[in-house]
């Protein structure tokens, strides 16, 4: 019995960061989806600000990687993957889109798939925002719901 609660205590000290993390990142990736335009600047380094592109990109690799850390270390009470998934999905959501937005910035070549996407993405960038914003909300206010 001892030994389950010392595997418990590991596993709670290792989800709490993610869960704060995720709270964090959904929140910054959601405000800055929603409320602030496309339209980055490359400042010459990186430098916290919703429109330098640096911190675009670092935002959104973040938030795909705590997106896929979170499923893989979910919060106590919950269903293992269920609990977690929407919170993880509005980080791989929103960090896509950051990604994608700094690869279209830089890159030269045209596409098709990039073409389809890049609409798709400046579609449903405004409701991705406002999604990754509830989740972290809910996330944060209803921990302990299966599905949140």
């Amino acid at each position: 019995m001892r030994l389950f609660f010392r595997h418990g205590a590991y596993i709670i000290k290792i989800m709490l960061p993610f869960y704060f993390l995720t709270i964090l990142f959904n929140g910054l990736t959601g405000y800055l989806l929603a409320f602030c335009g496309e339209e980055a600047h490359d400042e010459g380094g990186f430098a916290f600000g919703f429109y330098n592109e640096i911190f675009r990109l670092v935002l959104g690799a973040l938030s795909v990687f705590t997106g896929l850390m979170k499923l893989l270390s979910p919060v106590a009470g919950n269903f293992p993957v269920i609990g977690d998934m929407l919170p993880a999905l509005a980080n791989f959501a929103g960090g896509f889109i950051l990604l994608f937005e700094y690869y279209r910035s830089r890159t030269t070549l045209g596409s098709n798939a990039a073409e389809r996407i890049g609409v798709f993405v400046a579609k449903y960038r405004r409701i991705t925002g406002f999604a990754a914003l509830s989740a972290a909300a809910l996330h944060f206010v209803l921990y302990p719901a299966p599905f949140l």
